[in-house]
Order: structure tokens, then sequence, then C-alpha cells
């Protein structure tokens, strides 16, 4: 990288010597910053040429003084050269460290850094940190170093060549390369973004590359389940037991609207007597380590008892005999298709269905609701939450009834009249 740089060489009287010669100093000027240094060299002021930063003359010692000055000026140009041939910021520190064979602080990069961050991510799960957490830390870290060798041919870059053109290049790899949706992408490069600010906040870069990009999530049009369709599972009879159980397991979570995780972790030590008097589910979220307390419903409370015997529960010590995260998505969809529920069911879908079907369609308080849910903010439960349209229809069933009402009384009051 080009850098402005002056070489000044003369003659200081300051420092002249006993004899009235004055020592000849060096000074260097890159970007306004300037240092300077004694050449060692001594000359008689009358001999020497500031113009030409040399002697006048011809004379052994003239041509002694100006070949070794010759070499200083030929040595800052060398140095220029290789520094700018490395394609990076030329400082007056980093000039003179090459300059006098220094070895300079070795430039930070962005892979170990990234790698350090996991690493303690990694130590932290269940303290700060969940599982899920730091595997997804890891995937974007891999998403990284594919697109520095894609992008640049490189395994590592230097932090200060990480700028605005970095982050839209990263942006559009992940969006034509990796085909990862919008929301993705913008999950991807917020992990990307935190080491960022790890690197601002130690001072290893200057200026934020994320300054001008501006990116947002889309809303996505969530799966959930109607009444109907709930009343659809539970009326199927299944004559293959794990697709019972599957099954059982799904409505569990759509009535006390848990997520998987925490289903899984779910003992008997979780049932507790609530304020009303009545078993409650009550646990921590392990994604955001929020206690969320839950009424039992009856269907829940059924599933409950039903698997009360079951041996996997009690080699587990588990509440419920759940499989794992795979295995039940992988068996939603077969029985979606027993049921003829065209929908993409997957697990998570029973949270929103919890949080739609099962408690906002039906009057509960979005308030009531984002305790169940264990959320931190009212916002995460409305995204979550999403007005059927029998909630519209029974909202305006309502206002007809009032409005109705309004009107038989201003026609009685006209008769009155």
């Amino acid at each position: 990288m080009k850098a402005n740089l002056t070489l000044h060489i003369y003659a200081r009287a300051a420092k002249a010597n006993a004899a009235g010669l004055h020592p000849l100093y060096v000074r260097i000027t890159i970007d306004g910053k300037r240092t300077e240094f004694s050449s060692k060299k001594f000359i008689n002021p009358k001999q020497w040429d500031p113009k030409m930063m040399k002697m006048k003359g011809s004379s052994e010692e003239a041509r002694t003084i100006n070949s070794y000055l010759e070499t200083i000026k030929s040595k800052v140009n060398q140095t220029q050269i290789i520094l700018e041939y490395q394609e990076e910021p030329i400082t007056l520190e980093k000039f003179m460290s090459a300059y006098l064979g220094k070895k300079s602080e070795k430039e930070r990069t962005l892979i170990p850094i990234f790698q350090d961050h996991n690493k303690r991510v990694k130590s932290l799960i269940g303290v700060e940190y969940s599982a899920g957490t730091y595997e997804r830390y890891q995937v974007s870290l891999k998403h990284t170093q594919d697109f520095i060798q894609h992008q640049y041919g490189i395994q590592d870059i230097a932090l200060h060549k990480i700028n605005h053109i970095f982050i839209a290049d990263y942006d559009f790899y992940l969006r034509t390369e990796r085909n990862c949706s919008n929301n993705t992408t913008v999950k991807y490069i917020k992990n990307f973004k935190k080491i960022i600010r790890i690197c601002i906040a130690n001072g290893w870069i200057s200026q934020d590359p994320f300054l001008h990009y501006k990116i947002k999530l889309q809303e996505v049009e969530r799966e959930v389940l109607t009444q109907e369709e709930l009343q659809q599972l539970m009326d199927k009879t299944f004559s293959i037991e794990r697709l019972e159980l599957v099954r059982d397991i799904f409505l569990f979570s759509c009535y006390t609207g848990l997520a998987y995780i925490d289903v899984k972790q779910l003992t008997e030590a979780n049932l507790v007597k609530g304020i009303d008097g009545q078993l409650w589910i009550s646990t921590h979220r392990q994604k955001t380590d929020t206690p969320s307390k839950i009424p039992l419903l009856d269907t829940a409370q059924y599933i409950i008892n039903k698997y009360a015997d079951h041996p996997k529960s009690g080699n587990e010590n588990t509440l419920i005999p759940i499989l794992s995260n795979q295995k039940m998505n992988a068996y939603l969809k077969e029985i979606a298709d027993i049921c003829g529920i065209e929908k993409e069911l997957t697990y998570h879908c029973a949270r929103h269905t919890f949080a739609t079907t099962v408690t906002l369609s039906n009057g509960v308080p979005i308030e009531t609701v984002s305790k169940m849910l264990g959320h931190k903010s009212i916002r995460t439960t409305q995204h979550y939450a999403k007005i059927t349209d029998r909630k519209v229809a029974n909202d305006m069933q309502n206002l007809k009834t009032i409005l109705q009402g309004e009107m038989k009384q201003t026609n009685s009051d006209k008769k009155i009249g």
C-alpha cells in the first residue's frame, strides 16, 4: 500500500561538537508523522549542500560520506518498496522496524481469534451457552474459512483487510455458493459480527467494516396446526407403536409449548404444585436459561400418566420417553402423511401451535403465553404468535353481537320516542 514518505538529511547545528563539526541527521516522515536518527557522521557545515543533501567537493572525505549517505537513501527506498509489495498499511513504526531489521509484532489474523472465541463458548456450555449455540458458531467458522479460501485462495486473512467489501462479498457467497436463505445468511453474518466486535474492542481493528452494511430478517410464515388438525392427530389410531409414541410426545409439546431439548430434560422433579394447587411444569429453558412455568392441561397430564411406567423413561430418568430430534422429525413426516395433514410437520411446529392455536386463539393474553414459553421479551412471542382465521372470525362475531345489541337498543329507543 502506497505511503507518503519523505527523507531529509541535514546538518544539526544544535549538536555541534567541540571542533565545530555538525552531526548529520536522517529524518523520515510518513503521513505527517516523523522520526530522526543520527548517521554518526560529522561534517564542516561550510562543506554541506542542504539542497542536494550531500557534501560539496570531491575530496576523499566527501566521497566517503556521500557514499554512506547514498547507502542510507537506498536502504530507505528498498524498505519502502518491500512494505508496499506486501500491500499492508505502512506506518512509521512498521517502517522503522523494517528499516532497522527489528522483528515487528506478528499481525493478527481472523481465524485464530474466531477459534479462540469458539473454544471459550465450548468451555461455558451449561453456564452461559447451550451446546446448540456452540455448534452454530462452529458452522459459522467453517463457512468463514471456506469463504476466505473461495474468495482469496488463502486459509486466513489479516484483520486490516476485513472491510465493507469483505462483508458484502461474504454475504453474497452465503446466498449463492452456500444457497442460504436471507434469514440464514443474516444469522451467520450476525455470528461473524460478534467476532469483529471483539477485534474492535481490543483495538485490533480501527474501523467497523459493518458501518454501512444493512440487512434484516424477513418475516417467515411459521407452520402451525389448526384445532381440526390437532383433533385429527388425537383421534388417529396407530398400529405401529413408535408412531403412536412420537404422536403423543408431539402432542405433549403442543399442549405445553416446550421445545424438544426442554422436553428431553424433564424429570419428575419438574412436576410441582402451582399456586392454584394443580400440577405445573417448572423448568429452565436450555436455550436462554429463563424460567418457564406451565400449568398442565388435561392432554399433557394424560400423556405423562400414559408413559409413567415406560422402560425408556425409567432407564434414562426422564418424564416421558422421547426419541432423538432427528428421528422425531422423520417420523412426524410419516405421521402427517397418514393423518392427511398437508403441512411440513416438525417438532418445533408444536411450540408454535401451543402459542397460537392452543393459547392465543382461545383468548389467553400474550403476556401469559410469553411467560409460559420462557421468552425474555414479548417481541419474541409476537414472532411465534400467528393470529388464526378462527380467532379473527371469533373476534368479529363478538363485534357483530355487540353492534347488533346496540342497534336493537337504538331502534327500541326510537319506538319509545
